[in-house]
């Protein structure tokens, strides 16, 4: 296996096991989404980022952001790396921990309208056809 993708695999690897408690419980929450195809990975790599759960399919990644993502660095890295996301044709939807925590059903309707609108977006249907 060539270093870089030896570097990126245990770097998802990292990451995953160093999950966010309010990524953990977003975690365990995605799949009362109930779309047809909206199969999220955690921590997968694309490009040399590494978003919190991404949709190859719908193009779609979400984002748990903390504290420190209301410091002005924080927030122009932010902005650069959901511009390249964006290049590459995903939508990007970031949530604040504290709505991980407090308005949870919220969130996941959020996401859900995301999962529609990029079905829509890119002309996708359900397994079944609708």
């Amino acid at each position: 296996m060539p270093k870089l993708d030896r570097f990126k695999l245990q770097s998802a690897q990292r990451l995953r096991a160093a999950m966010t408690d309010e990524e953990r419980i977003l975690w365990r929450h995605l799949w009362r989404i109930p779309v047809e195809g909206t199969h999220f990975r955690k921590q997968a790599s694309i490009g040399i980022y590494f978003p919190d759960f991404i949709s190859h399919r719908l193009k779609l990644i979400v984002e748990v952001d903390g504290a420190h993502h209301g410091f002005d660095d924080q927030q122009r890295h932010d902005e650069l790396r959901t511009k390249w996301f964006e290049n590459q044709g995903y939508r990007v939807i970031r949530f604040r921990n504290h709505e991980i925590k407090n308005e949870l059903d919220s969130v996941l309707d959020t996401i859900y309208a995301a999962v529609e609108e990029r079905k829509s977006h890119l002309g996708l249907r359900d397994a079944d056809g609708a």
